[in-house]
């Protein structure tokens, strides 16, 4: 029995200690107290001035729920009585009961009362052969007790176990004829330590085993509860290492901060809290949809679209009376009549509108000066005085005087187009007439471009033998068809 309890001693040293639970299943105490006796001879229970008999004791116990254990004592010591008068007994024994314990509170709690129940033996005088003189049985054995958690690992343990034999025969007399509770009782008075022992699996480190663990991913150093998961001391779903208002219950999608109008700006950022607004003005509402806060704007009803500037009223960037919302040229100081816009000759035509924002002209001319009656009829008289080599192109040189004082009278009006007809009589193919109608028109066109007219100015048309202007039965009237008009345009 020593080597058992040696033995024993040694794995409980070598086993790692933690509070006996659903996955740390074992406890393993040591145990010492005192026997006393009740039969033939007199009644000994809790009496203390009889002799009292000492044992000691190793139990085992296993975890089989939060409120139940499984539990083996095994013991050794005296049993006897001696009251110092009359005749007494005393003998050696070894026990052992398997007992079934209900812990009246669970595992969580630092003291832990409980009753059992169970059955056992004992082996008297240590004689160990099992002859039937030498062992009763004990049904049942019963008791209560107490542990007290002293550390994680270590209780300190009180027992009280009653023992009833089956025989009625140790104190030297036998009598009880089958009578239960005539025959032979025991009771043992228990102190011990007891220790738990195992290893649970705590994956994520947060004291939590993970057959507890709800949560057995929480990254180290979070604080958990008893489930395991991270603490939310708001309520709000959002733990609280993910919280940025901790203390305030708030919403998931601004990291655990309030937003009472509910406009996605947490109410420590928002400059309207309980106005819905938006994010880019700071959950403040813009009513008028110019980009300024209501709360700063100025001019609250201002047109939608209309610039405005950092009070929330139109913008007037080029400081001329008119707003750019109504200023067709809103970066270049004009006049009102115009929009907004200048009108640097002072025709009444915006230079943005006016092809010759340099010279006084007229709306009809689109601010171009209209040419004279006198130059548009030296226009189509120069045109009567141009000539062209015989089935050619080319421009005799008597016409280029006149071509020089054409190109000086568009100099003059900047504005205006000049469209070029060629025209030939009807002697000759008409694919020929056609293509040299049109030769001989572009051939003025690029002599005034050679002038310096701007080519976007001039237009060259050929039109044959298709329309003339006179009959091309006579000498004279096919000479008057083979002719050049010139037609000005704005």
């Amino acid at each position: 029995m020593k080597k058992l309890l040696i033995l024993c001693m040694c794995i409980t040293i070598t086993f790692t200690l933690r509070a006996q639970t659903e996955e740390k299943k074992w406890n393993v105490g040591l145990h010492g107290g005192v026997t006393q006796y009740n039969g033939d001879l007199g009644r000994d229970w809790y009496e203390t001035s009889n002799t009292i008999y000492g044992f000691g004791g190793l139990s085992v116990s296993r975890y089989l729920s939060k409120l139940f254990d499984a539990s083996l004592l095994l013991s050794k010591g005296t049993i006897g009585y001696n009251n110092g008068t009359t005749a007494g007994f005393k003998s050696d024994f070894n026990a052992a009961s398997l007992n079934l314990r209900f812990n009246i509170v669970a595992p969580e709690y630092v003291i832990r009362p409980y009753v059992f129940a169970g059955v056992g033996a004992i082996i008297f005088d240590n004689q160990l052969n099992f002859h039937t003189e030498n062992y009763d049985y004990i049904l049942p054995t019963a008791g209560a007790g107490i542990n007290f958690r002293l550390t994680p690992e270590i209780m300190l343990n009180l027992q009280e176990t009653f023992m009833f034999s089956n025989k009625d025969r140790r104190d030297g007399i036998d009598n009880a004829n089958g009578e239960f509770k005539k025959k032979d009782s025991y009771v043992t008075h228990m102190v011990g330590l007891t220790f738990n022992m195992g290893n649970s699996k705590d994956t994520d480190k947060d004291g939590v085993s993970d057959k507890k663990d709800n949560c057995p991913d929480t990254p180290a150093g979070v604080a958990v509860d008893k489930t395991g998961c991270p603490l939310d001391r708001d309520g709000d779903g959002v733990a609280d290492y993910l919280d940025t208002c901790p203390d305030t219950a708030g919403t998931q999608s601004l990291s655990g901060c309030p937003d009472r109008d509910n406009d996605g700006v947490e109410d420590s950022k928002d400059r309207c809290p309980d106005q819905a607004g938006k994010l880019t003005l700071k959950g403040c509402p813009d009513a008028d949809n110019d980009g300024v806060a209501d709360l700063d704007d100025k001019c609250a009803n201002t047109k939608q679209g209309t610039r405005v500037d950092a009070k929330g009223c139109p913008m007037d960037s080029d400081g001329d009376g008119v707003m750019d919302d109504m200023d067709r040229c809103p970066d270049v100081a004009g006049v009102m009549g115009l929009k907004g816009c200048p009108d640097a000759d002072g025709d009444g035509v915006a230079d943005i509108d006016d092809r010759c924002p340099n010279a006084k002209g007229t709306a009809a001319n689109k601010g171009c000066p209209e040419i004279t009656k006198a130059d548009i009829v030296r226009i189509t008289y120069i045109g009567s005085k141009i000539f062209f080599e015989n089935n050619s192109d080319k421009l005799k040189v008597a016409s280029l005087s006149q071509l020089d004082e054409l190109s000086k009278i568009l100099y003059k009006y900047e504005g205006a187009s000049l469209t070029i007809e060629g025209h030939t009589d009807s002697v000759g193919a008409d694919d020929f007439n056609m293509t040299l109608s049109q030769k001989r028109s572009e051939s003025v066109r690029q002599y005034l471009i050679g002038k310096g007219v701007s080519d976007a100015r001039l237009i060259s048309v050929g039109f044959g033998e298709t329309k003339p202007v006179a009959t091309n039965n006579t000498s004279l009237g096919k000479a008057k068809n083979r002719r050049v008009e010139l037609k000005t345009n704005y």
